[in-house]
């Protein structure tokens, strides 16, 4: 188990920040807790510490948006998503941390630079329908990265925000997406050793406060209107990803 109080004094509020993006407000938060918890612990003890209790968090958001998700972007997602969980499962011992921080920061500010750019333009254009080799692409990166840090959020973003989903909806659909593929992440967590019982233990310390941080999320979620929903998400989308692109700058230089 981790010991040490500075670990918890950041491991609690990080892991209320993802309750918050679990219950849908602020997608781009749970990007933020592996490079955050990288600031105390080896990023891959830091992602197996998160994969219990995101899993927990799971089950609240799931219930909490149940039968909210568009089942055909769903379709499209999910086998590819396997595929890169199977990529980022069989690359993961060989694959640099500061590559997979500095790629999720380039592919978060390119989103939040499009949006910007193109915010005019969208709002007067009929919005994208699903696609299956977008679909296909961002999901397989998705899996990919969100088995390396649990970041599989933004490349998610980039393909469901510009259908412009009702919110209830998009947050559900990626409920209930990472909900399969956090779950499924338990399998090769655990074949690897990375799920060892000091890390487990350290999980179940911090597992109270997960509920606390989803049902926060799940009360901003209904008070907070369409549009500030959306600015918050690329908002936090551009802070995570000017964070990791410059860990990630620092990290390959060193």
């Amino acid at each position: 188990m981790i010991a040490g109080w500075e670990f918890y004094a950041l491991a609690i509020p990080v892991v209320l920040l993802v309750g918050l993006s679990k219950g849908g407000f602020g997608g781009g938060l749970g990007t933020l807790a592996v490079p955050a918890l990288s600031l105390m612990v080896d990023p891959r003890v830091a992602a197996a510490v998160l994969l219990p209790i995101l899993c927990a968090m799971d089950l609240v958001s799931l219930w909490s948006f149940r039968g909210q998700w568009d089942k055909a972007n769903l379709r499209i997602m999910f086998p590819w998503a396997m595929l890169g969980l199977l990529g980022g499962a069989l690359t993961f011992q060989y694959m640099s941390v500061d590559m997979i921080r500095l790629m999720i920061g380039v592919m978060a500010l390119y989103f939040v630079g499009h949006y910007l750019w193109g915010k005019y333009l969208l709002q007067r254009l009929q919005a994208q329908r699903p696609s299956h080799w977008r679909g296909g692409f961002w999901s397989g990166v998705s899996g990919y990265v969100s088995y390396i840090a649990h970041a599989g959020g933004p490349p998610i973003a980039i393909y469901l925000l510009p259908q412009h989903l009702p919110k209830t909806v998009f947050v559900g659909t990626t409920v209930l997406f990472f909900s399969v593929v956090n779950y499924t992440k338990l399998v090769p967590y655990a074949y690897f050793g990375q799920l060892n019982l000091g890390n487990f233990t350290t999980a179940l310390v911090l597992l109270p406060f997960a509920p606390l941080g989803v049902m926060l999320g799940v009360y901003l979620h209904k008070r907070v209107s369409d549009r500030w929903f959306y600015w918050t998400c690329y908002g936090l989308l551009a802070v995570a990803g000017v964070k990791l692109l410059i860990e990630g700058i620092a990290g390959i230089l060193a």
